[in-house]
């Protein structure tokens, strides 16, 4: 199931990630380039392990994991979490968890269209839509 998520994906639009980076602690400077990026996504499977790349003119950044594995994830605003990623009624759940909080990322693919709703603590979100840049699924 995870092979739906397989590909290069441009953003289209954002909701409220000035918001939601604002309740995460980030402050205005990084907000300000945060919100002004248009990250490429790339999502990758090599047998069990799953890569999720974000590029940007801002930040890269890169994580590989197994499904349903917890790991040790390094955020793009520089947070050590604990991680887990599962796919959950063809969605992606990705749970980050640290001094007691929690982030969730979950991703729905739609055809060519993956949208990605962030919620921190249940008190705000952000969501992003994605378009896919490339028609066929790429492994590597």
């Amino acid at each position: 199931m995870v092979e739906a998520f397989v590909g290069t994906w441009n953003l289209k639009e954002s909701e409220k990630f000035d918001e939601y980076m604002k309740e995460l602690g980030v402050g205005l400077g990084t907000r300000k380039l945060g919100c002004m990026t248009k990250p490429t996504t790339i999502i990758a499977v090599d047998g069990e392990k799953v890569t999720v790349k974000t590029q940007s003119t801002f930040k890269n950044t890169e994580i590989s994991f197994e499904l349903e594995k917890e790991f040790d994830e390094t955020t793009a605003d520089d947070r050590k979490v604990k991680s887990i990623v599962t796919i959950e009624d063809g969605k992606m759940v990705h749970i980050q968890r640290w001094d007691g909080k929690e982030t969730s990322l979950v991703r729905e693919v739609d055809g060519n269209t993956l949208t990605l709703v962030s919620v921190h603590t249940k008190c705000s979100y952000q969501r992003y839509v994605l378009e896919r840049c490339h028609h066929f699924a790429k492994r590597y």
